[in-house]
């Protein structure tokens, strides 16, 4: 018997570690999984991410051959490491970004090398040795805190930030290194010849293999952000004046709400403006661009995007609206935000084509019918009821009319980058030629309604 008990106490142990371990193993396996779908589905959001890690991969095995050649090796000794370092932290997704990144580090690296072997021989000229540590260290002072200061002005801090702080390091490197005058002339050209060498891999292997061009990202960027308006216009009147439960509540939800993206995609566009005037012409985009179009467009495309958050809440209250007031208001609303969405389409689907967007004045100009119709009816009407019932969607038709300012001011915009990056005619060109200038203002915002 007590055989039999201590047998199947150690079973039970058994059978308890074994589903300890059993579970283990489970879980272990579960979270591989879920890290390999994730490595899945970052690698199909954009492919472009596994290419570019390849290209790191490559610059670096290739930039690390100086290692196994003995001439190199034999040249640029441990300073070979130079190489390799720069590849690493120069390489980029984009090609303005690793370029921007290269010309910085290149250009700073002969700056401050050459001042620093300058001060250096200053400093050894005193012939002293106590004058020269401080002489040394009053260069060291001056420029260390100028080129500090240089880094909070937003336009050099934009563009040649990594520039300046490279700068800072390669000056002070050399002035501190306390070798004598012809072993820092020395270590100063090897560490330029190496980052050079690091850099000239980079910068020909993000070009050659498969590029990526920051430029044309922000024009298919600044084209989809103007989409998602037209998306969210295009549904929103129908949605407003005709809710149902039966809809599928969750795409319809999903569709208009993809403007929100365009509400936090400054940071994006500005570090894509700032790579591109990097980059040489490539494909549609000639030598000096205007980038900085883009940011006058998006500035707008962001002004509208508020216009529709704040159309958005709209979606979800609770007021009804009466029979009577949802009449006299939504047709024109209805007008309103779908030739708007149409504008807005066109101008989107011109910035991608490059074509002159002459299509897109038509339906401006029925959106501003739409919109002093509205007004000139309004200004006599007079309705018996509660003020809550007819604020609201008050509320919204002067919105949708902010819309067709920010509207006209994207159109202008995008008419004004069209001649400045020599957009082509196009195939509605001509159709619509005086739409523009018979198109109406829009008479008045203030709705004169009378309520008893």
């Amino acid at each position: 018997m007590e055989m039999a008990s201590s047998n199947n106490q150690e079973n039970g142990v058994f059978m308890r570690g074994w589903c300890l371990i059993k579970g283990l193993l489970a879980n272990v396996g579960s979270k591989i999984c879920n890290e390999a779908r994730n490595v899945k589905k970052l690698g199909q959001e954009d492919p472009r991410r596994m290419i570019h890690s390849v290209k790191v991969g490559l610059a670096i095995a290739l930039v690390s051959l100086i290692y196994y050649f003995e001439p190199l090796y034999e040249g640029f000794g441990v300073s070979a490491m130079w190489a390799v370092m720069t590849v690493i932290v120069v390489f980029e997704f984009s090609v303005g970004a690793t370029l921007g990144k290269g010309i910085n580090r290149g250009i700073a690296t002969l700056l401050g090398g050459a001042l620093g072997v300058g001060a250096h021989r200053l400093a050894s000229l005193s012939g002293s040795e106590i004058a020269e540590p401080i002489l040394l260290g009053i260069s060291v002072f001056i420029f260390a805190a100028a080129v500090s200061f240089m880094r909070f002005f937003p336009k050099l801090k934009a563009r040649y930030d990594y520039g300046l702080l490279i700068f800072n390091l390669t000056f002070c490197l050399i002035c501190v290194s306390g070798y004598l005058d012809d072993e820092v002339l020395d270590m100063a050209f090897t560490r330029l010849s190496t980052i050079l060498i690091g850099g000239s891999a980079t910068v020909a292997v993000c070009i050659i293999i498969y590029p990526v061009w920051a430029g044309e990202d922000l024009h298919n960027l600044i084209a989809d952000n103007i989409e998602k308006l037209g998306i969210f216009l295009e549904g929103f009147g129908d949605e407003y004046f005709n809710k149902s439960e039966d809809r599928n509540l969750k795409d319809i939800k999903d569709q208009l709400e993809k403007y929100k993206s365009v509400l936090n995609a400054k940071s994006t566009e500005d570090s894509l403006v700032n790579f591109a005037h990097w980059e040489p012409r490539h494909g549609r985009f000639r030598y000096r661009h205007p980038w900085a179009q883009y940011q006058k467009i998006s500035t707008l495309t962001r002004e509208c995007a508020y216009r529709l958050d704040s159309l958005n809440g709209f979606l979800k209250t609770e007021i009804q609206i009466p029979e009577e007031i949802q009449a006299k208001f939504e047709k024109s609303c209805k007008s309103m935000s779908k030739e708007c969405s149409k504008a807005i389409k066109i101008l989107s689907s011109s910035i991608k084509a490059m074509t002159i967007p002459s299509a897109a004045d038509s339906h401006i100009y029925n959106a501003k019918t739409a919109a002093n119709d509205l007004t000139m009816s309004l200004g006599t009407s007079q309705w018996q009821g509660n003020i809550l019932e007819i604020t609201p969607v008050a509320t919204v038709a002067s919105l949708l009319i902010e819309v067709i300012c920010c509207t006209v001011k994207i159109e202008e915009s995008v008419a004004e980058l069209a001649s400045l990056a020599n957009f082509r005619p196009s195939d509605m060109a001509g159709q619509n030629s005086d739409d523009k200038m018979q198109s109406p203002s829009i008479e008045s915002h203030n709705f004169s309604i009378q309520v008893e």
